[in-house]
């Protein structure tokens, strides 16, 4: 018998698929570990929770595929993970392949020569301010005379409706949906067709055809910019949004603190090894300014730079926390649109310049 491969070990076991993406196991990096020596072979599944039953069936098909090449010996570990480490493992392991999946290209938005620009806002994990972060820059971008959409994919944390003021529900465009319009922005979140606060159990296949509803069904209008508040971290819908759309950027939001910043970094990682251009780095709750005028860092300082060179970018901004008794500088109706006469404002103003100013560029 010839010697054994790790490849050929691979190649022998490469039928066996996930569920989700339908890719093989081996591909998809949830087989690893993956030891030959003479007759003997020796490898590690990961299972996410919806293969964990399929434990016993898995053993058999790996250990009769591997005993076909000669292999008699076949020592299988199986270690569970959760479904957000299944998500990471793809989102950096596997991107070649999730990016193999078809586009949208039948939505009018998403085709190259749209003019409309897309642009993710991600963070790594929630509290961040990731949604503070989209409708002040979308106010800020409309405010400099662009049209501007949002759409808040935050599948199981919408927020965005909450934040605008937002009260009336999408109506009926003939076949299509209006999206609702508040301070010059158009909006469509999944928060509208939900009923009360009811939490949202979609799974993976229903998550991608919300953003493919939002995008193809929904009667957008002209726009120059379509702006998406991602779900923190890489599961299915930031999964989805990569692979969806091709030309869109990103923006990660973290705060001071050096688990904000580390776990941000996974996020970014994904858009680096998904080949979409990370815009670069806001950082939220940097410091308080006292009524003398002094800054305060309470949560550190320095995280969002580190993080910009980590994924060698540019801090953006960074955005100071805002005290509930300073009522001049929010908007009561919508508190958490900053107004002209703040701070916070003249920062997001700057920021939408150089949003504006990087696609000039491009284009």
């Amino acid at each position: 018998m010839k010697k054994l491969t790790k490849d050929d070990l691979v190649a022998a076991i490469a039928h066996i698929k996930d569920i989700e993406h339908q890719l093989p196991l081996t591909e998809v990096g949830l087989i690893r570990d993956i030891t030959t020596n003479k007759d003997h072979a020796a490898l590690t599944v990961l299972l996410a929770p919806e293969l964990v039953s399929c434990e016993e069936e898995l053993r058999e098909q790996i250990t009769s595929s591997l005993q076909k090449t000669g292999i008699t010996d076949v020592h299988i570990r199986f270690k569970h993970i959760s479904n957000e480490e299944k998500n990471d493992i793809i989102a950096i392991k596997l991107n070649k392949s999730v990016r193999r999946a078809p586009t949208l290209m039948n939505s009018p938005l998403v085709a190259g020569d749209s003019g409309v620009a897309f642009i993710a806002i991600a963070s790594g994990k929630g509290g961040v301010g990731k949604s503070t972060v989209t409708v002040n820059l979308a106010a800020a971008l409309v405010k400099q005379g662009k049209r501007v959409g949002i759409i808040d994919a935050d599948i199981y944390g919408y927020s965005i409706p909450q934040m605008l003021g937002i009260k009336e529900l999408p109506q009926k465009q003939g076949n299509r949906i209006a999206p609702v319009e508040s301070h010059g922005i158009k909006v469509i979140s999944t928060g509208f067709f939900v009923q009360g606060n009811k939490p949202v159990v979609w799974r993976g296949p229903m998550l991608g055809k919300m953003l493919g509803t939002f995008l193809n069904e929904v009667e957008w209008g002209p726009l120059d910019y379509m702006i998406l508040d991602l779900p923190p971290g890489t599961g299915d819908i930031a999964l989805d949004m990569h692979n969806r759309i091709p030309h869109c950027e990103e923006i990660l939001v973290t705060t001071p603190h050096p688990t904000a910043n580390h776990v941000a970094a996974r996020a970014g990682e994904m858009a680096v090894q998904t080949n979409h251009p990370i815009l670069g780095v806001v950082e939220n709750m940097s410091y308080f300014t006292d009524p003398a005028g002094e800054r305060h860092y309470l949560f550190g300082r320095g995280g969002g730079q580190k993080l910009a060179d980590e994924l060698n970018t540019k801090l953006l901004a960074e955005v100071p926390i805002q005290s509930l008794d300073a009522q001049e500088g929010v908007d009561p109706t919508t508190p958490t649109l900053f107004t002209e006469n703040s701070e916070q404002w003249h920062i997001f103003m700057n920021l939408a310049a150089s949003v504006i100013q990087s696609q000039q560029k491009v284009n």
